[in-house]
């Protein structure tokens, strides 16, 4: 239905004759696998959200196996996952299955606070934070609207996650580079490193291939946070660009108007 709607296809179409990746050649065929990966993906919350819900508690019990589906811990990655335990800041994208971290993390007994933009109508909101974004009856789900309120979450010793691949459109938005184009990101990770410098931040992502889902983790090390997490999304992108949901989104728009129809 959405190949015949057209769905977000001027944008992404934007977006790709302002950037350059070497393994896109031809739009249409791109828009349609972007298409369906992100049908993929949507199947997942409605469907299979309560397969992570269920995965075990300890990093030492996987592999798992659930439906049909293997679970695994990256190499490299259980040592990350149990420093989340202890907070931090988590930065992730529209990539992949992003959605399905959340309650695999919980289930690994990780205090995962993610800030999400209230849903309309309300009953709908109620639904997705009581129990789609919410694990053994517990959301994982924060109305955090300053920086402050950030801060304090932070302070709590929570993991608070925060979707870093949007074009921040505020005044005190932060420069940066992006498929080798300017762009405008997020200064919130910034505000709260300036407050905690000691705090640790991590990404995360899902890999998917024949019936098998991989957690990585990794820390970021380098003091330049946004510069790191452009860089860990270009590998991913440049790896799969397909999986990349944010090509729907106007990425570029307060640094480059002229690029959106």
């Amino acid at each position: 239905m959405l190949f015949n709607a057209g769905w977000k296809k001027r944008t992404v179409n934007a977006n790709l004759d302002y950037v350059h990746v070497d393994d896109i050649t031809d739009k249409e065929i791109f828009y349609r696998q972007l298409i369906k990966n992100l049908a993929h993906h949507a199947s997942d919350i409605v469907f299979k959200f309560g397969s992570f819900k269920k995965l075990p508690h300890e990093i030492v019990q996987y592999p798992s196996q659930m439906d049909g589906t293997n679970y695994l811990i990256a190499p490299g990655s259980d040592s990350v996952l149990e420093k989340m335990r202890s907070g931090g800041i988590f930065l992730t994208a529209h990539y992949g299955n992003y959605e399905a971290m959340g309650p695999w993390l919980c289930r690994l007994g990780i205090p995962l606070k993610a800030s999400y933009i209230p849903l309309k109508p309300k009953w709908l909101n109620r639904i997705v934070e009581n129990r789609v974004r919410a694990v053994d009856g517990k959301t994982y789900s924060v109305h955090a609207r300053t920086p402050r309120e950030f801060l304090q979450a932070l302070k709590s010793q929570n993991l608070f996650c925060l979707l870093m691949d949007q074009d921040s459109r505020i005044p005190s938005a932060a420069d940066g580079n992006f498929l080798g184009k300017p762009v405008h990101v997020n200064p919130l990770p910034e505000f709260l490193l300036r407050h905690c410098p000691q705090t640790p931040v991590f990404i995360c992502w899902m890999e998917e291939a024949d019936k098998c889902k991989t957690l990585h983790a990794e820390e970021i090390c380098s003091k330049n946070v946004n510069d790191s997490f452009n860089q860990w999304l270009e590998t991913r992108i440049h790896e799969n660009p397909a999986l990349w949901y944010g090509w729907t989104h106007r990425r570029f728009y307060s640094t480059a108007k002229d690029v959106y129809p």
